[in-house]
Parts: C-alpha cells; sequence; structure tokens
C-alpha cells in the first residue's frame, strides 16, 4: 500500500533535552520525506542542544552531552530541515502536542518564519489511541507484527511510525488514504497556536483558553486590557503563541488605521 498524496509529507521525530516546549532543545532529529510517486528521502541529525542533557533523559535516549558536544547546533542546521520539510504535510507519534510545537520554537529560535498555514499534520498517536490505545512499540507489534528493538532512536521510531500508518490504512477501511482527512482525524481539538494556550469559539475567533481570560475573545481582551498582551511577551510562553498574538494584535491596529 502508499499513501494517496498530492504533496510530499515528512513522518519526523524528534529526541530532547526534556518536554518543556518552551524550554528544552533538540539532541536528535529524523525525517522521512515520502512523495507523491511513492520515492523515499530519508535524514537523520545529531543535535548539540546548548544546554545540558539531564541523566535522567539520556537514560531514556542514550544520547549523552559528549556525543553531541562536536555536532552543529540546531541554528546551524535549521535551514537544511526547513528546505526538507517546507514543501510537504507533517506527520509523526504525539507529533501534534509535542514534536511539532518544539520545533516550531526551534525554528523561530533560529530566526526561520516557520509556520503550519500550507501544512496539514498527521498524528499516528491520535489514530492509534482513537483505535487501540497503546504505545508506539505496542503499536508496532499490534499492526506490523514486528518489535520496536531501537525505541527511543529518532530514525527507527520515525520508520515505525510510518509502517504503522500504512497497517492503519490496511486495518480500518474507514480511515479515508487521503492526508488532510487523516489529519482531520487524527486532531484533537483545534488551536490557534500549537501550545493550545489560543483556541477558537464557535465562531471561529481566536481566544484564550488558560488563565483569567479563559474563552474571551483575544481582540476584545487586547483593546480592554493592553497591558495583557506585554505581559505575555514578557512571560514564559513559546515563541510560536507569541508570534500568533503579535499578529493578531497587528491585524486590529491595521484595521483600525485603515
Amino acid at each position: 500500500m502508499q499513501l494517496q498524496l498530492t504533496k510530499p509529507i515528512c513522518f519526523f521525530d524528534l529526541e530532547t533535552t526534556g518536554t518543556n516546549v518552551a524550554k528544552d532543545r533538540i539532541v536528535e532529529i529524523s525525517i522521512l520525506k515520502i512523495y507523491p510517486n511513492g520515492n523515499k528521502e530519508s535524514k537523520t541529525w545529531l543535535v548539540n542542544p546548548e544546554i545540558p542533557i539531564p541523566p535522567e533523559v539520556e537514560a531514556i535516549h542514550g544520547i549523552s552531552n559528549e556525543k553531541v558536544a562536536n555536532e552543529p547546533t540546531f541554528k546551524e542546521l535549521s535551514k537544511k530541515i526547513y528546505t526538507m520539510i517546507k514543501d510537504s504535510d507533517l506527520a509523526g507519534f504525539n507529533s501534534d502536542r509535542f514534536d511539532i510545537p518544539l520545533l516550531a520554537e526551534e525554528m523561530l529560535r533560529a530566526g526561520v518564519d516557520f509556520d503550519m498555514k500550507n501544512m496539514v499534520s498527521v498524528d499516528v498517536q491520535t489514530i492509534f489511541h482513537k483505535m487501540e490505545k497503546r504505545t508506539l512499540e505496542a503499536a508496532y507489534k499490534f499492526y506490523c507484527d514486528k518489535n520496536l528493538t531501537d525505541a527511543h532512536s529518532a530514525e527507527a521510531d520515525t520508520e515505525a511510525t510510518y509502517e504503522v500508518l500504512l497497517a492503519q490504512l490496511q486495518r480500518y477501511p474507514e480511515l479515508e488514504n487521503n492526508v488532510k482527512k487523516l489529519a482531520e482525524f487524527s486532531t484533537h481539538r483545534k488551536f490557534a497556536d500549537f501550545a493550545g494556550f489560543l483556541g477558537y469559539d464557535e465562531d471561529g475567533d481566536t481566544i484564550f483558553s488558560f488563565g483569567k481570560h479563559k474563552g474571551k475573545k483575544v481582540e476584545q481582551v487586547l483593546d480592554e486590557e493592553p497591558g495583557y498582551f506585554g505581559w505575555i511577551l514578557n512571560a514564559d510562553f513559546p515563541l510560536y503563541t507569541k508570534k500568533v498574538l503579535t499578529q493578531i494584535k497587528l491585524n486590529r491596529l491595521n484595521t483600525k488605521l485603515g
């Protein structure tokens, strides 16, 4: 079986220094690019995160500070990585809630204006959880009847995720072999940012999904309490969240001036 594609799709996986999207860094990234004609392109990079890798995290993925000390930083790799993914949709395992948000943070820190406007994302974990509710290792065994012997290696996890999605399409005839449909099925609640601080109301307007203004329209809060915008910009929020808020504020100013 092949994925029915109208554009390339990049399956990717990250190994990181931790799970804090705003603070942690990538130590390994693997990308498997699938083209509409079925051709594949695979790249894996070790990354110097420029911050220490905690021992408890090293114990999970096996990547030590010494191993990445002489590797390029993400900023040095960012243009190569962006060139590989910019024309593609994205897919991964738990990618909507972790890998894509963290990748976006790294891209923005590196000065790459990354966004998902022309991309959709397929989260294979969400499909799996909706259908079977297991881990990647269990998914690989369940769908592919193989043991994931090199789990927490970005390259092994990426290849396994791709194989699991193909097996899911074979097992569940109700799943349409269409990346946009798979993206819709594998998406949880829609958010305006990756981290889930900004959502949408029933009118499609952007709202805050946290704090004292939870449920309120962003534009309304920016009008009534301008200092809230400055507080968010100076607080420990993800860069992509700040980018979305800044764009809303600029659009609001342009509308008023126009």
